[in-house]
C-alpha cells in the first residue's frame, strides 16, 4: 500500500515534524494528496454527519483538527515547487493545480458544513466563548460566505469550474515565467562589458557561465523586478540597455513562454467570478475581506501618494541628466542609466558610493551579527544551526530557536542563493504551522535570490539584499511567534494587507547604531563600517525615493486596474501592453525612465502568487510600519520591555484577532500617515 511506502504519509523522523526530504521522490506527491484528499473530506463528512445541534464543540473543533495531513503535504510540496522546482516536480504542480482547486471547494462550498457554521454565528452573542473561539467562528461564516458558500448548485458548479481553470492559469503563468527568465538571461563574452562589477560579482557571472556550459563567457541571470542590482555600477551603457531590456521583454515575446494570453484570461476569468459572487469586480471581492474593506479606499490612498511621488522623481531625473549633460557624449536619460547615475548623485551629495560597501555586508556576519543578533536583543531568542536535520536541498541550513528561557521555539530554515530552478524575488512560508490544539511547533522557511559567488570566495551582500534578509525575517518571526489555539489562525494567516507590516517593521533595525556595529564589519580587516559613512548612509535614506515610491506605485496601481474591470470590461480588453500604457497615464506615472517595478506578463505576485489585487498591502502595511517605528523610537529603541511588548500583542497573535485591533492594543491608537509620508518624503 502507498501508506507504507511513502514517507509523506509517514511521521516524520525529524524533530519538529520537518518532512524526510531525502527519503521523498517527486512521485510520492500525488499519491499523498490523493490520499490527504480521501482523508480531509472523510473528517468534514464525521462532521457534518452528527445528528444533534451544531456546538462548538462537535463543529468547529473538529473542523480545526481536520486537514492536517493534507496541509503538512501541501507545505511540504509548495515549498519545494517554489524553491527547487524541477521539471518532474513542474508536472506535479501542473497536473495538481485543478485537483487542489476543487478539493478546497469541496470543502469550502459544503452547504452542510456551512448550514452548521451558519447556525453558530446566528447563536454567538448566546454562547459562552472566549474571544479567540468568537472570532474563529466568526472567520470562518465570513470566509465560506465569502467564498460562495451561499450560491445555489448551480452557481457553485460555475464557480468551482472557474476556480479550476484559474488555478492552472496561475501554474502556466509560473512556469512560463520561469523558463522565460532562465532563457533571458543574459550572456557577455568579456570581463570588459561588466565593468563596474566586484570581483565577486564577475566570479558569479562566470560560474553561471559554466553552470550553462559556456566556459570563457559570463552570464546575468534576471531579478524578478524589472530593475537589476548591477545596474548601479556597470560603466558599459550598452551593458545595461541589455539587461533591462531582457528583463522587461519577459513573458511576452511570442514564444512558448508568452504570457500575455494568460494575463487576459486571467483578468476575464476573475471578473466573471467577481459577478458570480456579488461583486462589482475581483478588487472589490478582495479588498471586501481586508483592511482597506474597497477597492476605492486603495485607489484613493495610491492616488494621494502617487502624484508627489511623480514630482519628485521628475526633480530626481533632472539631477541625473545634470550629470549625464557633463560627460562628452550627452544622451537622454533613460530607464536602464538610472540606477547608475543614482549612484553618482549619491556619491557627489553625500560621498557615499554604496557599491563599495559590499565587503562590510558579508552574509554570514549580516545574518548571525546583524539579524540574529537583532532579534535576541529585542525577543531573547537564540539560535542553533542543526546541520543534523536534512532539509530539500543541499543549499537550505536549518537553524532551531530557542526562547529566553531555553525553551524550544521551533525551527528557521534559510535558503539564501538563486538557482534555475527557484522563482525569482524573495518571501518567506510555512512548512509547519504552530497549533495549540495540535501540539505543533512552527518551521518557517526564508527564501532569497543571492547569487552565488564562485569557490572560495565569500557570499558579498549589497545593501539591498541585506534590507530583503531582515524584512524576510521579519515574516519568520511573525511565523515563529504567534501562538495560537487553532490552526486557523497560526503564523502569518492574518489579512493580506496587514501581513507585510511585521517585516517592514523589521527593517528599522539594519541602521540601528548597535546592530550595524555588530554586524557591518569589513569582511577581510574587520573593520567597522566608519560612523560617518553609517551618518551618510541615513543621510540618503530619502534620496531616489522618488523613483522607488514611482515604480512600486506604478505596479500597485496596474494590479488594480486589471482587477478593477468588470466582467464586460475585461471582455474588450486584448492588448496587454495598450492597457499598461493606459492604466499608467492615468495615474500619472507613465514616466518611460521610471518603469513599473512589475509588468504584467512578469508580475507574479498578482497573477501567479497571491497578492490579486492585492499589491497595494505593501505601502498600506508602511503606513503601520512608519507609526510603529516612530513609537519605538520614542519609547527607547532596541529594549527587551519594547520587544516583548511588540511580540505579545501583535505578532504573538497571529490571525487570531482583528489586525487593526490588536495594532491599537500595541499603539494606543489608530496608526498616522505623516510619519510614512516624512519618510519617503512626500510631505513637500
Amino acid at each position: 500500500m502507498v501508506s507504507t511506502e511513502n514517507p509523506l504519509l509517514q511521521p516524520s523522523p525529524h524533530p519538529y515534524g520537518m518532512p524526510d526530504y531525502p527519503a521523498i521522490e517527486p512521485k510520492h506527491y500525488l499519491p499523498a494528496f490523493h490520499a490527504a484528499f480521501a482523508q480531509h473530506r472523510a473528517e468534514i463528512d464525521a462532521i457534518t454527519r452528527v445528528r444533534s445541534m451544531p456546538t462548538f464543540e462537535n463543529t468547529m473543533i473538529p473542523l480545526e483538527r481536520s486537514g492536517r495531513l493534507l496541509g503538512d503535504v501541501a507545505r511540504a510540496f509548495y515549498t519545494v515547487s517554489s524553491a527547487d522546482a524541477t521539471s518532474a516536480i513542474q508536472d506535479v504542480e501542473a497536473e495538481l493545480a485543478p485537483l487542489m482547486s476543487a478539493h478546497q471547494d469541496a470543502i469550502q462550498l459544503d452547504a452542510a458544513l456551512y448550514g452548521r457554521i451558519s447556525t453558530l454565528h446566528a447563536g454567538l452573542d448566546h454562547m459562552s466563548l472566549d474571544p479567540e473561539q468568537r472570532y474563529l467562528v466568526e472567520r470562518h461564516y465570513r470566509e465560506m460566505t465569502h467564498a460562495g458558500a451561499s450560491l445555489d448548485a448551480a452557481e457553485k458548479e460555475a464557480l468551482t469550474e472557474l476556480n479550476a481553470r484559474l488555478s492552472t492559469l496561475s501554474n502556466t503563468f509560473e512556469k512560463n515565467l520561469l523558463s522565460d527568465t532562465n532563457d533571458l538571461a543574459v550572456v557577455f563574452d568579456s570581463a570588459e562589458q561588466l565593468d563596474g562589477l566586484t570581483d565577486g560579482e564577475l566570479s558569479a557571472a562566470s560560474r553561471a557561465a559554466e553552470e550553462r556550459g559556456l566556459s570563457g563567457a559570463f552570464v546575468v541571470t534576471l531579478t524578478l523586478f524589472t530593475g537589476h542590482p548591477y545596474l548601479s555600477s556597470l560603466t558599459d551603457r550598452e551593458s545595461r540597455r541589455r539587461i533591462m531590456e531582457a528583463s522587461r521583454v519577459r513573458g511576452r515575446r511570442d514564444n512558448a513562454w508568452d504570457n500575455r494570453p494568460v494575463v487576459l484570461e486571467i483578468a476575464r476569468l476573475r471578473a466573471r467570478r467577481a459577478e458570480l459572487l456579488g461583486y462589482a469586480s475581483h478588487a472589490a471581492y478582495i479588498t471586501a475581506d481586508e483592511t482597506a474593506g474597497s477597492p476605492e479606499a486603495v485607489h484613493a490612498r495610491l492616488r494621494e501618494l502617487a502624484g508627489p511621488a511623480a514630482r519628485n522623481a521628475r526633480k530626481e531625473a533632472l539631477a541625473l541628466q545634470a550629470i549625464i549633460d557633463t560627460e562628452a557624449a550627452p544622451f537622454r536619460l533613460a530607464a536602464h542609466d538610472w540606477a547608475y547615475y543614482a549612484e553618482r548623485v549619491r556619491a557627489a551629495t553625500y560621498d557615499l558610493d554604496r557599491a563599495a560597501l559590499r565587503p562590510w555586508f558579508e552574509a554570514e556576519r549580516v545574518l548571525r551579527d546583524g539579524v540574529f543578533f537583532a532579534a535576541t536583543q529585542l525577543y531573547g531568542v537564540s539560535f542553533t544551526e542543526r546541520a543534523d536535520i536534512p532539509a530539500y536541498h543541499p543549499d537550505v541550513r536549518v537553524f532551531e530557536v530557542f526562547n529566553e528561557d531555553g525553551s524550544a521555539l521551533g525551527l528557521f530554515v534559510l535558503d539564501l542563493y538563486t538557482r534555475d530552478t527557484k522563482r525569482g524575488g524573495a518571501w518567506m512560508n510555512s512548512i509547519v504551522d504552530q497549533s495549540g490544539l495540535r501540539g505543533t511547533a512552527p518551521v518557517v522557511v526564508n527564501n532569497l535570490n543571492v547569487v552565488r559567488p564562485g569557490a572560495g570566495r565569500p557570499t558579498l551582500l549589497s545593501f539591498d539584499e541585506v534590507t530583503t534578509l531582515f524584512h524576510e525575517f521579519g515574516h519568520a518571526l511573525h511565523g515563529l511567534f504567534a501562538t495560537v489555539t487553532y490552526p486557523h489562525f497560526a503564523g502569518t494567516n492574518v489579512f493580506r494587507d496587514f501581513v507585510e507590516f511585521p517585516s517592514q517593521v523589521n527593517e528599522m533595525w539594519i541602521s540601528w547604531p548597535e546592530i550595524l556595529a555588530s554586524y557591518a564589519k569589513h569582511v577581510d580587516t574587520g573593520e567597522a563600517l566608519a560612523s560617518d559613512v553609517v551618518e551618510r548612509l541615513a543621510a540618503s535614506e530619502q534620496f531616489n525615493q522618488g523613483f522607488a515610491t514611482s515604480e512600486y506605485l506604478a505596479a500597485s496601481w496596474l494590479d488594480q486596474a486589471w482587477h478593477s474591470l468588470s466582467a464586460v470590461q475585461a471582455e474588450e480588453i486584448d492588448d496587454v501592453e495598450a492597457f499598461e500604457a493606459a492604466a499608467l497615464a492615468d495615474i500619472g506615472l507613465d514616466d518611460p525612465a521610471v518603469p513599473t517595478r512589475y509588468s504584467s506578463t512578469y508580475f507574479a505576485h498578482v497573477f501567479s502568487g497571491g497578492y490579486s489585487a492585492g499589491y497595494y498591502s505593501y505601502i498600506w502595511s508602511e503606513v503601520l510600519d512608519a507609526d510603529t517605528v516612530e513609537w519605538f523610537r520614542e519609547n527607547g529603541g532596541l529594549t527587551r520591555a519594547n520587544g516583548e511588548r511588540f511580540r505579545e500583542r501583535l505578532l504573538g497573535v497571529g490571525g487570531s484577532k482583528d489586525p487593526l485591533e490588536a495594532y491599537r492594543d500595541f499603539r494606543g491608537r489608530d496608526a498616522e500617515i505623516v510619519p510614512l509620508l516624512e519618510r519617503r518624503g512626500l510631505t513637500g
